[in-house]
């Protein structure tokens, strides 16, 4: 016997509540980024630092030779001493010629390079000053320290090995938290953000989210801090920023390296969404179906009858599309047994399997 109209689950266009989310591809970099080098030449004593562990700010790293610096300070010192000695019979010279002046053993002229050599002998010491100062400079760079906090790479040069400012950078130390997120984002696109969010706040009233390399959201939201000012000339596209926390994710122990989900260089999925969301005509985006002249949807009408209704669509999200033209709130699409119609036949409509609740086996 024939078979009577096929059986289909169909939904209502409704007016609903949708988080309007752009993608782009971005890459993460670190807020604070330090290559550490020699600022004197000296041999390379120590390395204080496990490669590839985080350091503190102030934390000691390398160890110069400091023997040669020591003995430049004591030297320094000495010159301090005998410019302050010569100082001090100037200033008795001049004194004693200042005295005498208005005796009879007294001339001008012995006044006058009185204090010329007085004046002389304190430029001396503000000499030897400078140069005990610029020797206690040379023996602190002996000591090189974290000027951040960060994770720091391995070691380009090892313990034993002459060191001086031109020999290139020892390690690199970069930032942890926060982190940065760049991503770039079309002209075009990025004017229709501002366009869009500009009566709610701009930028401040979006979330940036972060879909991981293999997939998983990153369960922390940043902000856009940072537009650039200008648009690139080969890609038209404009660098946008955004602050991201970047917490210890495994707490770390004893001589193991900290182990957080954002790495500095690795690239990401950048989700921009609204912090509120917006009414838009939706329906499930299953019920959507693409073919060379665009998107189209199986409407059933009061009679029962298919029809292929080709619609427009706007901001959507994994699971709702919105559509922007082509459909009506009320009407009814297919969205179970669609491979079962075609347009123009009679159907059994019927409500659509609801979804199943979340946490739910």
């Amino acid at each position: 016997m024939p078979g009577g109209p096929p059986s289909v689950g169909v939904e209502r266009a409704a007016q609903t509540a949708i988080t309007e989310t752009s993608e782009f591809v971005g890459r993460i970099q670190s807020v604070d980024r330090v290559v550490l080098t020699a600022r004197v030449t000296a041999f390379l004593d120590q390395r204080l630092f496990t490669e590839g562990s985080e350091v503190k700010q102030g934390d000691l790293l390398y160890r110069l030779e400091r023997a040669p610096f020591e003995a430049s300070v004591q030297q320094q010192e000495a010159a301090v001493a005998d410019a302050s000695a010569r100082l001090a019979n100037a200033n008795i010279q001049l004194a004693r010629a200042q005295s005498l002046l208005n005796t009879p053993a007294g001339q001008r002229s012995n006044v006058d390079d009185a204090i010329a050599n007085q004046r002389s002998q304190a430029a001396q010491v503000m000499s030897a000053q400078a140069q005990l100062r610029q020797a206690q400079i040379n023996l602190d760079y002996t000591e090189i320290r974290a000027p951040i906090s960060g994770k720091i790479s391995r070691t380009s040069i090892t313990v034993g090995n002459v060191v001086s400012p031109s020999s290139g950078p020892l390690a690199t130390i970069v930032s942890q938290d926060p982190m940065y997120v760049l991503f770039p984002v079309a002209s075009r696109a990025q004017a229709e953000l501002e366009k869009r969010y500009a009566d709610k706040g701009g930028m401040n009233a979006v979330v940036v989210k972060l879909r991981l390399p293999d997939g998983t959201m990153y369960d922390r939201d940043g902000k856009i801090d940072y537009v650039e000012p200008t648009v690139s000339a080969t890609t038209d596209t404009i660098m946008l920023r955004a602050r991201i926390p970047n917490p210890v994710r495994i707490p770390a122990t004893e001589g193991q390296p900290v182990e957080r989900t954002l790495v500095d260089g690795a690239f990401v999925n950048v989700l921009v969404e609204g912090i509120e969301p917006v009414m838009a005509l939706g329906i499930p985006r299953k019920a959507v179906l693409s073919d060379q002249q665009g998107d189209y949807v199986y409407v059933v009408g009061p009679d029962k009858k298919v029809e292929q209704r080709r619609i427009q669509l706007g901001q959507s999200t994994p699971t709702i599309a919105v559509v922007a033209g082509g459909l009506k709130e009320g009407e009814m699409v297919v969205t179970e047994g669609i491979q079962r119609v075609r347009p123009g036949i009679a159907v059994n409509p019927g409500p659509a399997t609801p979804p199943p609740h979340a946490g739910r086996s």
